[in-house]
């Protein structure tokens, strides 16, 4: 039906609603008439209808006596149009401007703040390209009446249309249109987001991912499935997660929408969006997966999931963190195929190689592998690892948690809360006769001193330090309450790393660099034709990068630095000791491999600060 907007007999109107709607229930027509809305009257002038819109938003100071003029002058020239839409086509703040119909109505204004309170059954009858075209919008049940949002109360045949459309009767209030397309918006967004679910999980089956139940395990998972859509698409995330080759995979829930990000090459990728009403339900799954509690979304969760994928075991670990909007669940996956590299597959320079692969053939001493979480260091210690003889050492490990299981070697879970601690456990592990300790992280003076001794008598022990490069480390260890006599006596070396993304094979193309990469590179004297850049193709991405490889900086220490550390330097004084001694900075092996071609000076630039 066209829209109108020519004047009709309001109280005309009302009485043919009643009679309608008393009809239909068999009631008086007095008493349904007192189900219906009656202008309020207060004496005031905008109250009454009949007031000329322009004129009281000139009254209120909305708009001044200029814009008045101008809009009076539209409607002379434009007929069947009324002063509200010819000033709201002028640009007047429309809240205002609806207010001041709504009064002049008799009726209410109301501001829809989100769709959370729409009759949504109703909505989806209307259709949301009607609600649109005519600016109306059903809100809520007040009794047996639906309360009508209109954004033109003197459209009584578009009123009465929804009436018989809905079968209920309606009850006007005056929303903007503004609201409505907000509202409008939201519900396509939702109807989009299911459509593009169910042709995402069109081709995924339940058991694409399949879960390891351990014996100990109550829930029966395949009862939990059923045919719901949310176990499809949870089983997609994960397989779409492993074919991109993603080490997470991050649920974020906002206000009106769900994110779900992969990292893929230490970088977040957004996705998909899956609709917002599936997120209690995909971390509900996630949760039963992993063994946790589904009715706890007050406190953080930790939980572990044997999947098998791809026809791959893999261990995934689930993380659940309480936030304003709801759960956020991350979800580490643990591919046994990323650390199965060896130590010439993780891109050391070749002098830093073979004085590493030295270090790690000594008897006794310590080696420290630092750099930020997700910087690789597990990777290189498990490299490193698999260079031994495992059939003639006794390689143990303490970690927190046990990542990756590696056959031939004893590897031990720290558990904090029953006081299974690093230095416990390392305790527990020198009297087990080891050749090798990996310890997983030194965090404290305790597991630093047990680990010193352990060095000292015989033993080579390996692990990590949170620390921004080489030097820091000894500096760490000081300040954590080792002596510096004892750190000097003890470690042998200290391998700083980062993670950079390679350029794409298939597509980097000649790079001109720009003025502000020009300096770093003439800095290090690097070809300007040597430089290579990302393109982006199918098979990265379109990102132009695939894969990554390490930045390492290599410490070594010798009788010179040994003396310097037992005086308790600084760490600028003792990295400027170690540069001039021959150690490669991290940033300087960056720029070595910027100019094979290998990676960019952005990427280089990313990660590694000037230390010099």
């Amino acid at each position: 039906m066209a829209k109108s907007n020519d004047p009709v007999d309001l109280d005309a109107w009302l009485q043919r609603q009643a009679a309608a709607a008393a009809a239909s229930r068999g009631k008086p027509t007095g008493e349904s008439l007192s189900e219906l809305w009656s202008p309020e009257t207060d004496g005031n002038a905008l109250t009454r209808r009949g007031v000329d819109a322009g004129q009281a938003l000139l009254e209120i100071g909305a708009i001044d006596a200029a814009q008045l003029s101008s809009a009076r002058t539209v409607a002379v020239q434009t007929p069947g149009k009324s002063i509200a839409d010819i000033l709201f086509d002028m640009g007047v703040d429309e809240p205002s401007l609806q207010k001041v119909v709504a009064d002049a109505a008799g009726l209410s204004f109301e501001r829809i703040e989100n769709a959370e309170g729409i009759e949504l059954r109703y909505l989806q009858r209307l259709g949301t390209e009607f609600c649109t075209s005519h600016g109306v919008l059903p809100l809520r049940m007040s009794g047996s009446r639906l309360l009508l949002g209109v954004t033109h109360p003197d459209n009584l045949m578009i009123i009465d249309e929804v009436r018989h459309k809905l079968g209920v009767v309606v009850k006007p209030v005056v929303i903007c249109r503004e609201d409505i397309a907000s509202v409008v918006a939201t519900q396509r967004e939702e109807e989009g987001s299911t459509q593009e679910v169910d042709q995402i999980i069109a081709g995924i089956e339940e058991d694409d991912v399949e879960v390891v139940q351990t014996k100990d395990e109550e829930v029966d998972l395949e009862k939990m499935a059923g045919e719901s859509p949310v176990i499809r698409y949870v089983n997609y995330l994960i397989f779409n997660a492993v074919k991109e080759g993603a080490s997470d995979i991050h649920i974020e829930p906002q206000e009106k929408k769900l994110k779900v990000r992969y990292r893929v090459d230490g970088v977040l990728f957004e996705m998909m969006n899956p609709p917002h009403h599936m997120h209690a339900a995909i971390i509900s799954r996630l949760k039963i997966m992993a063994n946790l509690d589904i009715s706890e979304r007050r406190l953080p969760q930790d939980g572990r999931v044997r999947a098998m994928v791809h026809g791959r075991k893999l261990d995934l670990r689930l993380s659940t963190l309480p936030t304003a909007q709801g759960e956020k669940a991350v979800m580490r996956i643990l591919d046994t195929r990323s650390i199965q590299v060896t130590l010439d597959q993780l891109g050391m320079d070749p002098d830093a190689l073979l004085m590493w692969k030295h270090q790690i053939d000594q008897p006794h001493g310590i080696i420290l592998v630092t750099g930020p979480t997700g910087s690789g260091k597990t990777t290189t210690l498990y490299s490193s690892i698999a260079q031994m003889d495992v059939r003639t050492l006794n390689i143990s490990t303490v970690e927190d948690p046990v990542e990756y299981h590696l056959n031939g070697i004893s590897q031990v879970q720290v558990h904090e809360k029953i006081g299974m601690s690093f230095s416990l456990a390392l305790r527990a592990l020198l009297r087990q006769d080891p050749d090798v300790i990996m310890v997983g992280e030194i965090r404290d003076a305790e597991t630093a001193r047990i680990a010193i001794q352990a060095s000292l008598t015989g033993h080579l022990v390996l692990s990590t330090l949170h620390t921004n490069d080489a030097p820091s480390s000894i500096t760490r260890l000081i300040n954590i309450g080792v002596e510096p006599y004892l750190i000097g006596a003890a470690l042998n070396a200290t391998l700083a790393q980062r993670l950079v993304r390679k350029l794409c094979t298939h597509c980097k193309v000649q790079h001109t660099p720009t003025d502000a990469t020009i300096e770093h590179l003439a800095m290090h004297g690097i070809n300007l034709q040597q430089v290579w850049g990302p393109k982006g193709c199918d098979r990265c991405r379109n990102t132009g990068y695939s894969g990554r490889v390490g930045l390492y900086e290599l410490l070594l220490l010798d009788d010179m630095l040994r003396d310097k550390i037992a005086s308790n330097p600084s760490v600028t004084d003792l990295r400027r000791v170690c540069v001039e001694r021959g150690m490669v900075t991290l940033r300087e092996d960056g720029f070595k491999k910027v100019g094979q071609g290998i990676t960019t000076v952005e990427e280089v630039l990313r990660v590694t600060e000037s230390t010099i």
